[in-house]
């Protein structure tokens, strides 16, 4: 039975999730289904130390440590990295998950540390929307140089199979337009400023209490968290690069109680919407913007924290992919999915 070697750079919520995935929850399913094993051989952090040891960390530990805020430096065989890309350089690992903070304007550090997992021989997974905005052909290219794959089906909708939807069940398609709600933050907002009839601060607020938030929302209330994710939907739909600064943006900071209970009394909600359309000349229109939407929509019933992805296509018209209230498991599940992806044969 093979073992695979998996590090896992970044522990927060999704990571904690995943290697509950991969070494508690999904663990006898993996042996009996896929006849694999998996050991977790380095995890970091980034304020709670790093760890290694390349016959396998106690996971158990490791998550009882994480939840309880103690440094994982006490966890390791070896003398503990200094930073990601040293902890990438170190590893003892098949693949690497890399999960850290996503920074809008480079990618980086993701892109170095994802860079490095494949010049090493592994297969790189991310979570993380900066690196397929912003190094997607590089980082396919390198990958398929050495063999290996990189895969990120956790950056836009969580779990929902989005990139493998369009690259595994839709050959010889093209897509022509996408148009969606991707930021769950301010789909959560303005539901909260309808439903309960919040301020958007103290929609904010409860967004932040429950962990949906976080303690700087002006990446979701500014839209840059939907202008990323547009961008990586063209990059990787469309073949047409593009980065958020070329994203038409407005996010919802302007939306008051009124706006929002003006739209309902008129049977109509606001939603944060994303959109893209190839023009004739082979360039991308895209767009985020609140818009009024009416039952008719199917954005209309998209309430809370979920999200929906329409495409059209030019053979199948328009296809929909609608994703309920995810939580940090869902994203995990994403990253599992392109492990077993990426370490099964065909």
């Amino acid at each position: 039975m093979p073992v695979y070697r998996v590090a896992l750079l970044g522990f927060g919520n999704v990571g904690r999730a995943l290697a509950q995935l991969l070494l508690l929850r999904k663990q006898d399913e993996l042996r009996a289904r896929y006849d694999l094993e998996v050991v977790v051989t380095g995890i970091a952090t980034g304020r709670h130390g790093m760890a290694l040891n390349p016959a396998g960390l106690d996971v158990r530990a490791a998550l009882e440590m994480a939840a309880a805020g103690q440094d994982l430096s006490a966890l390791s065989a070896e003398p503990p990295p200094t930073d990601g890309l040293d902890f990438v350089r170190r590893v003892a690992a098949d693949v690497l998950f890399e999960n850290t903070p996503v920074n809008y304007e480079t990618g980086e550090p993701a892109i170095s540390h994802l860079r490095l997992a494949l010049e090493r021989g592994m297969h790189a997974i991310t979570a993380n929307k900066g690196p397929v905005v912003h190094a997607f052909h590089e980082l396919r290219r390198l990958a398929a140089c050495q063999g290996r794959k990189f895969l990120f089906e956790s950056a836009v909708m969580d779990g929902a199979p989005v990139f493998r939807l369009y690259e595994a069940a839709l050959p010889g398609a093209q897509v022509r337009a996408f148009r969606g709600i991707l930021n769950s933050t301010t789909n959560l907002i303005l539901t909260r400023m309808e439903t309960h009839g919040e301020t958007l601060e103290q929609a904010v607020a409860y967004a932040q209490r429950i962990g949906i938030a976080e303690t700087d929302p002006s990446g979701d209330i500014n839209g840059w968290d939907a202008a990323i994710k547009v961008a990586a939907l063209v990059t990787v739909f469309m073949g047409v690069p593009l980065k958020p600064q070329q994203v038409q943006r407005r996010g919802i900071r302007h939306l008051s109680r009124a706006d929002v209970q003006a739209a309902a009394a008129q049977g109509q909600r606001w939603k944060l919407v994303c959109s893209a359309r190839r023009r004739d000349d082979g360039t991308v229109e895209a767009r985020v913007e609140p818009q009024r939407v009416g039952p008719e929509s199917p954005l209309y019933g998209v309430m809370g924290t979920s999200s929906i992805v329409q495409l059209d296509t030019d053979v199948l018209g328009q296809l929909s992919l609608r994703e309920d209230d995810p939580t940090p498991d869902a994203t995990a599940y994403g990253l599992l999915a392109d492990f077993l992806t990426a370490v099964r044969p065909g």
